[in-house]
């Protein structure tokens, strides 16, 4: 490495926040801008270690200690390069990403470990400072036509990959901008949307073509587009939500999470709100927090997005409640390095305010005599490891039931699968144990001109992972097109079992 000693003389040092009574006022990225000199010296903490386990924690497989080295050379462009033959969209990645890389990083063992997450994003923020992001195109064309359906990061991942290959492909998308859960999913003070308007602009001189609020099945026929193309990829993502159908769900007040989401996202971006980041028309009325008794239910990151967007609203309290018991604030023994710690996660939401809980079950929605939501009624779980099964069993502590006011209730407790009824099922997909897309190396197990690729796929997972997953697919199509393909790619199976699913 350029600096051996570097993981000696430095510490672990992160892009510092904007302050919390700012920031709540605006949309904005929290984190201030990048610093070469800070990239530099966070790279310069990347060991000699020999066999870098961050390549196998990288579900892409980033090449990290050989750009750590280039951006502590100061040699931006070979950084960039190195960085893009892995990942398409590092700005991405290097913003959202929960950086499973850094948890199997050998110098996490018994230190901080490397800050890959940050230097990704000050390589591809240079990268795009120095004009070194530049379209792509193919030196000629295959005469091959693709379709691929859903415009999230495995969508964009595909179309980019498959372009490079010289196939002519159509992005459709039935939302009315692309980007899908980057768009209408993520908000704006963890990824402003002109990041992926800068990238989409570069995808569109390379030749991709958009189409937006087109919903195949309805705008466009399943079998029409099985005969206008070559190939199909569907990266429609995993959409139905987990539902929580308990006593008093119907009440006023009481909404999934995306949808709260998405409407705030539109309006950041100054769109109407009155259609979701799926396309369906809202039956409910424009969704705010402000002066309400917020209750969040679910853990992950999805309830943490919901949290900071009610701490913008003006919320007049926020509280995020989980099922499972609380995590542990240091890495547990049942996941060693390498492997993903099961360990407490607080956000950038979380420290702008919000109760934290845990074992709580919710046993009904209460509502006032107008069907109004007005208090959620839950209950203390006390969690025991059962001995024969290995498993995690609860039950309610007795006495311990209580109502807490509540007048928006927001469901961020994951997706099941994908939306099964119109496309999917118009073209005769197989399904698997959980919903997903039935595949055989993202193949289509019921008609072979159809892939899948992402969430459908896999299940609800990261952007890193979808991004992986748009580009497997992607060379799997190129595959079944031309008989063999020189797309960069990396197989899953080259991933040891305990990352299959970060």
């Amino acid at each position: 490495m350029g600096k051996p000693t570097g993981f000696l003389e430095f510490d672990r040092e992160l892009p510092k926040k904007r302050p919390v009574e700012e920031r709540v006022h605006d949309y904005k990225e929290i984190e201030s801008a990048h610093s070469e000199d800070d990239s530099r010296q966070q790279a310069a903490r990347c060991m000699d270690c020999g066999i870098p386990f961050c390549h196998n924690g990288c579900p892409l497989g980033n090449i990290i200690p050989e750009f750590n080295d280039a951006v502590y050379d100061n040699n931006w462009g070979l950084a960039y390069e190195i960085l893009a033959s892995t990942n398409n969209y590092p700005e991405f990645t290097g913003r959202i990403c929960p950086a499973p890389c850094e948890a199997s990083c050998v110098l996490g063992i018994n230190k901080p470990p490397v800050a890959i997450e940050f230097i990704e994003k000050s390589i591809a923020e240079k990268a795009f400072e120095m004009d070194l992001v530049k379209p792509r195109i193919p030196k000629k064309r295959t005469g091959k036509t693709v379709a691929v359906i859903g415009s999230g990061p495995a969508g964009m991942a595909a179309s980019s990959q498959l372009n490079q290959a010289g196939h002519t492909v159509t992005l459709f998308e039935r939302a009315d901008q692309i980007g899908g859960l980057l768009r209408y999913g993520i908000p704006d003070f963890k990824l402003e949307k002109r990041i992926i308007d800068r990238r989409l602009a570069v995808m569109e001189q390379e030749g991709i073509e958009f189409r937006t609020n087109v919903e195949i099945g309805k705008t466009i026929k399943a079998d029409e587009l099985l005969r206008d193309f070559d190939a199909i990829v569907l990266a429609v993502g995993s959409t139905v939500p987990r539902d929580l159908k308990i006593e008093g769900r119907s009440l006023k007040g009481v909404h999934f999470a995306m949808e709260f989401l998405s409407q705030q996202n539109k309006r950041v971006a100054n769109r109407p709100v009155e259609k979701d980041h799926q396309g369906q028309e809202y039956v409910h009325e424009e969704l705010w927090a402000t002066g309400k008794n917020v209750v969040v239910i679910g853990g992950g990151d999805t309830g943490s997005d919901c949290v900071g967007t009610s701490n913008r609203h003006g919320a007049k309290s926020i509280t995020q409640i989980e099922l499972l018991p609380m995590p542990p604030h240091e890495r547990d023994t049942s996941t060693p390095w390498p492997n993903w710690p099961m360990m407490l996660r607080t956000s950038t939401s979380h420290e702008e305010g919000a109760d934290r809980k845990w074992s709580l079950n919710t046993k009904a929605f209460v509502g006032d005599e107008e069907g109004n939501l007005k208090a959620l009624k839950i209950v203390q779980l006390d969690w025991q490891m059962n001995a024969e099964t290995g498993r995690l069993s609860m039950q309610e502590v007795p006495g311990t039931e209580q109502e807490i006011p509540c007048e928006l209730a927001l469901l961020a407790a994951g997706f099941l699968n994908p939306q099964q009824e119109g496309l999917l099922n118009d073209l005769g997909l197989e399904y698997d144990d959980r919903g997903n897309i039935k595949a055989n190396k993202y193949q289509s197990t019921t008609n072979e001109k159809v892939f899948a690729a992402g969430d459908c796929r896999r299940g609800q997972s990261l952007v890193v992972w979808a991004i992986s997953e748009g580009r497997e697919a992607a060379r799997a199509v190129d595959e079944y097109l031309m008989g063999e393909s020189f797309l960069e790619a990396k197989s899953v199976s080259m991933l040891t079992p305990q990352f299959a699913n970060v």
